[in-house]
């Protein structure tokens, strides 16, 4: 396997900005993606890697262990309901109108990495596009007096498809499949 052409673009002893980590919604279609940001209003979101690990010990006395690719999920809580975020709108639609239990086990997700950079000619930051993840609302309400919330659990699932993501002047979000991620 080729040793990774993807960088940190910060500096040597700079810490990088959790910011720079975004997970997004297919809001389009997976013809012409539309990349809308989860997380709007949640204070702290991290994707959490199983790797199903396993120990064992063999007749010899040695001991031996083995991992499995890994299932990620991630927790977007609170996740308060705002008329603007494109991505809370679709998820509301599909699990308190529709109630769509398949659709909600079968969306494309994006988890752009902005804090990398490629060298060479590849332009943009690594990202990782899973084509059939499970996006759960896991409840629905809140603290009298306060806002309604909505929290969402995501489990990356599907293909895993590594490539790049670019943001335009506009705002729109690309993912270019494949550029500068190579296996």
């Amino acid at each position: 396997m080729a040793e990774s052409t993807i960088n940190f673009n910060t500096t040597p002893g700079q810490t990088v900005a959790r910011e720079l980590l975004i997970a997004y919604l297919n809001t389009g279609t997976h013809e012409e993606p539309v990349w809308s940001p989860i997380g709007k209003r949640v204070e702290d979101s991290s994707a959490e890697y199983d790797w199903g690990e396993e120990t064992k010990q063999d007749i010899l006395g040695s001991t031996w262990t083995t991992m499995k690719k890994p299932t990620i999920t991630q927790t977007f809580d609170p996740c308060e309901l705002d008329a603007g975020d494109e991505a809370q709108k679709k998820i509301w639609n599909l699990a308190v109108v529709e109630q769509d239990a398949q659709a909600l086990s079968n969306q494309d997700m994006l988890i752009g990495h902005w804090y990398t950079s490629n060298t060479g000619s590849v332009t943009g930051s690594f990202a990782e596009r899973y084509e059939s993840c499970m996006v759960k609302p896991s409840g629905l309400g809140g603290e009298g007096g306060g806002n309604i919330g909505m929290p969402i659990d995501v489990t990356y699932g599907g293909t895993r498809t590594r490539g790049n993501v670019t943001k335009g002047p506009d705002g729109k979000i690309t993912f270019t499949e494949g550029s500068g991620a190579e296996e």
